[in-house]
């Protein structure tokens, strides 16, 4: 590949998700290093003022200031675009200040945004207590029933804000009748996508507008970094998020850029194993009596539309415990999977959602996202699904399950 081959968009785009996920976005030096560069510095410096004053204008390409862009975080956001097939792309600091960044950006007092009841706890956070206090309404809904969208619609209403997957619960969006419904009321749409990826699921191909990410989980997935993506058309990036960005501040450091894109190497290899792996162990949970929230399996109430959207039902799913107790027993019975809140790892994980990624909803909206005390989030990794399956066998045993 020549140096300059991996920021040529015409050809980058023609290439298959893996190949995009090791080469695109790659940008050389003189010294033709196959490594992509890690550049760690804040300001840049330029040959003459009047070069300086054309990149502040905008009137000539290149670097002005690390909070804006960097060539490394330039390269990310070239990879993550030509993955998700997007125009554009700005990597922010963590999941929750792409979306952050990506409501605040685009709402003003007097607007209205609708989003979907399952979410993750800081989402509704979000929408339920700091949009009000700058005079942005919310509604939220049942995100799996198209008629709820609808019926929420205002003459002030911008945006239509959803997972799917949802966190925790696995509600999966029939995303072509939302997004053409938003686009046909002039609604703009925003997807979390943190659980499948584009390897898994392109939300921009079923007419969502913005797609965010917390490139913390699958895209590092190794938890080394924090960091979120924001994909959308070129026009939005530039007219809407980035002055916020340039003013805000919420860019993403060069080194944790550097290590997603060292992750995204390998993202479509660990995607696809892990929600194998996945599918195997919900398949012996289920076997056990367990009531598991998977979309990869026929069970789930959405299977065939999951099917529909995504390349793979992805590594992480739901089941239910009797109670809180019984819950936190299982959690303490485990020998090989780690108790932890986060997902996306290459390790397998486990956390009670109740007590810990949505504990600050407070009983009623845990209640409304459908979190309930016996709800326990699994991420399953790498490891052999039978060692992980074993573990879940002597962990139930020793609950009498």
């Amino acid at each position: 590949m020549k140096k300059t081959t991996g920021q040529d968009r015409s050809i980058t785009a023609a290439w298959r998700p893996a190949t995009q996920a090791v080469r695109a976005g790659t940008m050389r030096t003189e010294h033709g290093e196959t490594s992509e560069a890690l550049f760690l510095t804040s300001g840049y410096t330029y040959d003459s003022a009047e070069i300086v004053a054309d990149r502040f204008a905008g009137e000539a390409p290149g670097m002005v200031y690390s909070r804006m862009q960097n060539p490394t975080t330039q390269m990310l956001e070239d990879r993550i675009a030509a993955l998700e097939g997007a125009e554009a792309c700005r990597v922010q600091a963590t999941g929750m200040a792409a979306m952050s960044a990506a409501i605040l950006s685009h709402l003003s007092a007097g607007d209205h945004i609708v989003a979907g009841k399952a979410a993750f706890g800081s989402c509704r956070w979000i929408v339920d207590n700091l949009l009000p206090r700058f005079g942005i309404e919310g509604t939220t809904v049942d995100a799996r029933d198209n008629a709820a969208w609808e019926a929420a619609i205002r003459p002030n209403t911008r945006m239509f804000f959803f997972e799917t997957p949802a966190n925790p619960t696995m509600d999966v969006v029939d995303m072509a009748h939302v997004c053409a419904l938003a686009r046909a009321h002039g609604i703009t749409t925003l997807v979390d996508n943190a659980f499948a990826t584009p390897v898994l699921q392109r939300p921009m191909e079923f007419g969502a507008d913005i797609v965010a990410y917390s490139a913390t989980k699958l895209m590092d997935g190794q938890g080394r970094v924090l960091a979120g993506a924001l994909c959308a058309s070129e026009q939005w990036i530039t007219d809407v998020l980035m002055p916020f960005q340039r003013n805000t501040g919420p860019i993403l450091a060069p080194f944790n850029a550097w290590v997603v894109l060292k992750g995204l190497e390998t993202l479509d290899l660990r995607a696809r194993r892990q929600s194998e792996n996945a599918l195997a162990v919900a398949q012996f949970l289920e076997s056990r009596g367990v009531e598991v929230l998977y979309p990869g399996l026929p069970s789930h109430p959405q299977h065939d539309l999951a099917m529909r959207q995504m390349v793979a039902a992805g590594p992480i799913f739901a089941f239910y415990m009797a109670d809180r107790g019984q819950a936190m027993a299982l959690l303490n019975g485990l020998g090989l999977i780690d108790i932890s809140n986060n997902i996306g790892d290459s390790k397998s994980l486990m956390c009670h959602p109740a007590t810990t990624t949505h504990h600050n909803m407070g009983p009623e909206g845990r209640a409304d996202a459908g979190v309930t005390d016996g709800m326990l989030r699994l991420n399953v990794g790498l490891e052999d699904p039978l060692d992980l399956i074993a573990d879940l066998d002597q962990a139930l045993d020793r609950i009498g399950r």
